[in-house]
């Protein structure tokens, strides 16, 4: 039977996630994560280099409620990590087991995160910017941050070729590739996770709203089958309206799938990859590691 350790005690659970980017330093942002649930809260603020050397140069954290304080001063040992593969395990490494790691480990992930939504090219690269130019802003996408290509639908062969053939319409502005110095919250981000359990089936919620995405998912599971019997999302923004779209379908991939222990590898393949769409995985991951799902 699929649950929740989220939901002991109760039939509802939410989860919020708000970050934002300062540009604080001439080769470097500050990200700020904070997330609070019922039982705790936590934020986390690091410093770090934009693509492609994500290396965090200073980490800072607070115990905001619930948590063991004495994780938020460990945080300091990440300086000189960089936030690519191993990162989530050197989180975990430096949390341990301690009340809270999880908020702590989940708060530098969305770091890592935030760290993709903006970068640092020369003035000169975003001179004359014409906004409603969708191409020119998906070429300085591809040039600012190294781990694009291929990294979802949007960045794929199969994507680009999409330009010229249909209207697509972009939020991206030159802030977010030549930031103003000093500029504060040049990127924002509000994430909000529910579960909610009505007799035997369970509701899972999660949105993901800032400067160029609007997600609202749903999810809806049969706890006693254990399968997916409901999936269903709105876009209010997407970074390249006509292009980030095509992928957006995928998420029917998940009807009538079981809810397993290999459900979130499936998904990689259902509804990631180059074929797919990042954030769509990344939300509907995120949901997943909130559940209990037992052994097969």
């Amino acid at each position: 039977m699929i649950g929740s350790p989220f939901l002991a005690g109760r039939d509802r659970y939410e989860r919020v996630m708000e970050g934002w980017v300062d540009n604080t330093h001439d080769a470097a942002f500050t990200h700020t994560v904070r997330i609070t649930d019922p039982d705790g809260g936590v934020e986390v603020g690091l410093v770090c280099t934009p693509s492609p050397g994500y290396e965090v140069q200073a980490a800072s954290a607070r115990a905001l409620s619930g948590v063991d304080p004495a994780i938020a001063a460990d945080l300091a040992g990440l300086a000189g990590t960089r936030m690519v593969g191993g990162f989530t395990k050197r989180l975990a490494e430096l949390c341990g087991t301690r009340p809270g790691a999880g908020l702590f480990v989940d708060a530098g992930i969305e770091v890592a995160r935030l760290a993709r939504q903006v970068t640092k090219l020369p003035a000169s690269a975003t001179a004359g910017l014409d906004p409603e130019d969708a191409l020119a802003c998906w070429r300085l996408d591809t040039t600012g941050w190294v781990d694009l290509p291929d990294s979802c639908f949007t960045y794929s062969e199969a994507g680009r070729a999409l330009f010229g053939t249909r209207p697509v319409t972009t939020p991206m502005v030159a802030a977010l590739y030549s930031p103003p110095p000093g500029a504060r919250q040049i990127f924002t981000r509000k994430k909000v996770a529910r579960l909610v359990l009505s007799g035997r089936r369970l509701h899972l919620f999660h949105s993901m709203h800032d400067n160029v995405h609007g997600f609202d998912l749903h999810y809806e599971l049969d706890v006693d089958r254990g399968i997916v019997v409901a999936a269903d999302s709105v876009t209010s923004r997407l970074p390249y309206a006509g292009i980030c779209s095509e992928p957006q379908g995928k998420i029917r991939s998940l009807l009538d799938q079981p809810v397993d222990a290999l459900l979130r590898k499936r998904i990689q393949t259902s509804i990631g990859g180059s074929a797919g769409c990042a954030q769509l995985y990344d939300l509907t991951s995120d949901l997943l590691k909130l559940l209990s799902i037992p052994s097969p």
